[in-house]
């Protein structure tokens, strides 16, 4: 009797699963759905199975909530979480329709996961999914019709995991400090070159995700999932990141700074992969090479939760105070691998346009040869862990966020004075045009050293030996990659407020050169060596006042402290 229960609710499950065709297996194979149908079609699993429920998190910049699709296969609520990110680039579907008919399949049991919570965030940038049109993905081979890269406010998000320009960033953050992912998934389609390959990948760089959670994702789970996908006929690679030129000529690693979606899980030990379909593949075959992924994931991460939750604690304790953080890396020119790369040959031929030479891959002429992949970063920059940081109460932004990143942090009760260690900054670069909102700077230099500081009551204590100390030390300090103060938080402290008016400084600057031998030798050594500067009034009298106590001492002064 047993038995024929058990048949019967099967066979029911089978029929409801034909019953909850997602929008997308009901066209052509070439359409993907739109935002109101996504949004009614989890309303409907939510009503229809316990397992389902929908959960909100913020918002878009347009108002629209931001909705978590949750498949919890029993009532355990201490599951480990594989977090899957949809629709970042809404002109990139494929992760939207597949994810659609994952938790379908998981909703109806056709699909097994008894380990493990699945999280998905149904669309990350809802107004740019509303933002449906033919046109804006000229490179791409289908759907029809597709969303829009940029949100509401024209931010591309995947650059905003750190600055939190938009409210949809704030909203991820939120998102993933609930779910405190033990994996994640972040959707795209690839641009760039030709070559055979449906599916190419980015898992977290290897170095920034350090050494024992990434050697396990880039040498055991990483080819394991790929193996899994070449068997089911899926030829992938690593994402072959070069625009403009052949592959066979070699390619870099990407590096996923902080500022992209797995650059931001890594700084909390998460291990991440950006699924990248290759762009002028058919859309059916890409929103399968996806759904693929994403089940060997679930069975790969179900499987052996424990085993990487054992390597992220791990990882999270090799990082403490006193010990060395690599704050800026660089690509390893001279070390590569070969891989056994399946291409086109790629030729040259009269442009129709411009009448000049222009590339083209001819898919007549494919070829598997090796070819160079450079997946080697060297530490160009380091850093110690302090014990703390002291961040004024002033920098309401910088709390802010590390509120929301679950840093911990305990406010002074009384003013003190402390030795500290203070940062000024020496030299940066700026780019020439506005990036994200931005003009973001790089290269930054800076200068250390030790003083005895008051802090204010109210200012906050931020220690070192914590969960989220890479966030810390990508955010905080100066020199990293996606600093605040790359960024354009700090600016205010590159610009000078106090001046002086010249016929009055001059008999003060007169007076401090008499009075001061030292002063006074360096100025003369100077007009030797600087003969420009011997001839400029001006300059000779801005140089004594940067040197007087006149001059502020906060220009280029960075605010936050360290306490080695």
């Amino acid at each position: 009797m047993k038995k024929i229960f058990i048949l019967l609710v099967l066979g029911f499950t089978v029929l409801k699963a034909q019953q909850v065709q997602t929008p997308y297996e009901q066209g052509n194979g070439n359409q993907t759905t739109t935002y109101g149908e996504m949004k009614a079609y989890y309303e409907a699993l939510d009503k229809e199975f316990e397992t389902i429920s929908v959960e909100n998190f913020g918002q878009d910049d347009n108002g629209e909530p931001i909705r978590v699709v949750v498949f919890t296969p029993s009532s355990n609520k201490n599951l480990p979480v594989l977090l899957i990110n949809n629709g970042i680039h809404p002109g990139e579907p494929d992760g939207i329709d597949a994810t659609m008919m994952l938790m379908r399949d998981l909703a109806t049991a056709k699909i097994q996961s008894k380990n493990l919570k699945v999280a998905a965030v149904q669309c990350y940038n809802i107004s740019g999914m509303q933002r449906r049109g033919k046109f804006s993905r000229v490179n791409q081979n289908g759907p029809e019709e597709y969303g829009f890269r940029g949100n509401a406010r024209n931010y591309d998000l995947n650059r905003d995991f750190i600055k939190n320009d938009t409210d949809n960033a704030k909203a991820f953050q939120q998102i993933f400090h609930h779910y405190k992912p033990i994996y994640f998934i972040d959707n795209h389609v690839s641009n760039g070159a030709d070559y055979q390959y449906l599916f190419t990948y980015i898992s977290s760089n290897k170095e920034r995700l350090g050494k024992t959670l990434g050697n396990y994702l880039h040498t055991k789970m990483q080819p394991v999932l790929m193996q899994q996908l070449e068997t089911r006929g899926i030829l992938t690679t690593p994402y072959v990141n070069i625009h403009g030129q052949a592959p066979d000529k070699g390619f870099p690693a990407f590096m996923d700074s902080p500022r992209y979606a797995t650059g931001y899980t890594a700084l909390f030990n998460t291990m991440g992969t950006v699924a990248e379909t290759h762009m002028l593949k058919p859309y059916a075959d890409r929103v399968k090479a996806t759904y693929e992924y994403m089940l060997s994931s679930l069975e790969y991460v179900g499987k052996n939760r424990s085993e990487i939750q054992k390597k992220m604690a791990e990882s999270a304790a090799e990082l403490i105070p006193e010990k060395k953080y690599t704050l800026r890396w660089k690509l390893n020119e001279n070390k590569h691998r070969l891989l056994d790369f399946k291409g086109y040959e790629a030729r040259q031929k009269r442009s129709a346009v411009s009448g000049t030479p222009r590339l083209y891959y001819d898919r007549t002429k494919p070829f598997n040869r090796k070819v160079k992949f450079f997946d080697e970063y060297s530490s160009e920059l380091q850093v110690t862990v302090p014990r703390y940081y002291v961040v004024p109460k002033s920098e309401r932004t910088v709390i802010e966020h590390l509120n929301r990143n679950r840093i911990q942090m305990r406010e002074l009760h009384n003013d003190s004075t402390v030795m500290v260690e203070m940062y000024t900054i020496v030299d940066f670069q700026t780019v020439t045009s506005p990036y994200e909102g931005h003009y973001l700077h790089y290269d930054t230099q800076t200068k250390s050293e030790f003083k005895n500081t008051k802090l204010n009551k109210g200012d906050f204590l931020v220690p070192g030996a914590q969960e989220g100390v890479k966030y810390l030390l990508e955010t905080l300090e100066p020199a990293a990659t996606d600093s605040f103060f790359n960024w354009n938080f700090f600016d205010a402290i590159l610009g000078q407020k106090e001046y002086f008016s010249d016929y009055v400084f001059e008999d003060t600057a007169a007076e401090l050169l008499s009075n001061d031998t030292v002063l006074k030798t360096a100025f003369e050594m100077e007009k030797v060596i600087n003969p420009k500067f011997a001839k400029d009034p001006r300059a000779q009298l801005d140089w004594i006042y940067k040197r007087s106590p006149y001059f502020e001492q906060t220009v280029n002064r960075y605010p936050i402290f360290r306490l080695p």
